[in-house]
């Protein structure tokens, strides 16, 4: 008698094609969720640089969802300000309107953070529920959306800090909070790398890997020139110095590390945090183009040579943001372009990293 060999059920054909298209899907979640990240920081910057961020002064995570409705509304709001040191030093004698113009930047920088947190959560909740997330990537999601709580902790205590004694906010708090951003980015960005990937990455030759880990150190430099950016625009630092390659007339300023004690002037002095972020962009622009340089050595497919490219194009689009806003005394634009610009480069480091381990 022949022996029948039962044929797989369809949910069991189907399972591994839905969990392809899973991974696809939750990855452009992902990638989304990303994208209203960008824009965050980007509204962020203009926030910063119109001096918007102390017009709302109490943190009201749901209560703050809506705006001002009405006349009475606007009332409150308007009676809070006048008590900050921000129109007492700076805005005395606001008009309404001119406070509308700073409040609704302030708010609009505050409801992205809160669709930030319902663009991710909705979506894993949707994605759990269903069985979609594979159980190893359930962590990492959690954690990702920890870290976004904290953020939305961590931009209070850097507006709660310009609502004291000075009109503005801390810089070192306001590098904590663009830091913790870009991290947030980061982890959502390498995660659908990750999902987006071959689930069998090929052996690597010992080049590639070397290649990899010099992109993953390109990506640390990036953040570490975004934190010195961070510190640039909190101390303000980008109205002093307005010449480009020199400092007035010199490759290194008098004046450097004038505190005491000297490690006190890497936040605090305006010239050495200039000229820290100087160096950090002249590194990256040498570095960046000799790695580029060193993969054409390297036999790569054209899908994991693509981020490299864009990240050297990238570079040059940046610096040149960069040097445009230093000379043109830091108009909004072009801040709030570098800032986000500065998100795009660290994007794309990240991803040729990825690309060189996984691709």
């Amino acid at each position: 008698m022949d022996t029948v060999v039962p044929l797989p059920s369809a949910p069991a054909l189907a399972r591994p094609a839905a969990r392809g298209v899973s991974r696809h899907r939750i990855a452009a979640w992902l990638i989304g969720v990303c994208a209203l990240v960008f824009v965050m920081v980007v509204v962020g910057g203009v926030t910063r640089l119109t001096r918007s961020g102390l017009s709302i002064t109490e943190w009201a995570p749901i209560a703050g969802t809506l705006p001002p409705l009405n006349d009475a509304d606007w009332a409150t709001q308007v009676a809070r300000y006048p008590q900050t040191p921000a129109y007492l030093k700076v805005n005395a004698g606001m008009t309404l309107a001119e406070f509308k113009g700073i409040f609704w930047w302030e708010y609009v920088h505050r409801l992205l953070g809160r669709l930030i947190g319902l663009a991710f959560l909705l979506p894993l909740l949707w994605f759990a529920v269903r069985g979609r997330i594979e159980r190893a990537l359930l962590p990492r999601l959690a954690a990702i959306f920890a870290l976004g709580g904290v953020q939305g902790a961590i931009g209070w205590w850097m507006v709660s800090s310009g609502l004291v004694d000075t009109p503005r906010v801390s810089h070192v708090r306001l590098a904590v909070h663009l830091g913790t951003a870009f991290l947030i980015f980061a982890a959502m960005w390498w995660t659908a790398l990750d999902l987006l990937a071959p689930a069998s990455p090929p052996a690597l030759a010992p080049e590639r890997r070397r290649a990899a880990r010099r992109a993953t150190a390109l990506a640390v430099l990036v953040f570490a020139m975004v934190l010195s950016g961070a510190l640039v625009a909190g101390t303000r630092a980008g109205l002093v110095y307005n010449s480009f390659p020199l400092m007035d007339g010199h490759v290194v300023p008098p004046g450097l590390f004038a505190l005491d004690p000297w490690w006190d002037s890497l936040l605090h002095d305006l010239t050495t945090v200039q000229f820290d972020h100087r160096m950090l962009a002249w590194l990256l622009m040498f570095v960046i183009p000799a790695f580029w340089w060193s993969l054409r050595r390297i036999a790569l497919p054209p899908a994991v040579r693509r981020p490299a490219n864009l990240m050297l194009a990238m570079l040059g689009v940046q610096v040149l943001l960069g040097v445009s806003t230093l000379m043109l005394h830091v108009p909004v634009a072009l801040g709030a372009a570098h800032q986000g610009g500065a998100l795009l480069l660290f994007a794309l480091t990240l991803w040729t990293a990825h690309a060189l381990r996984r691709g």
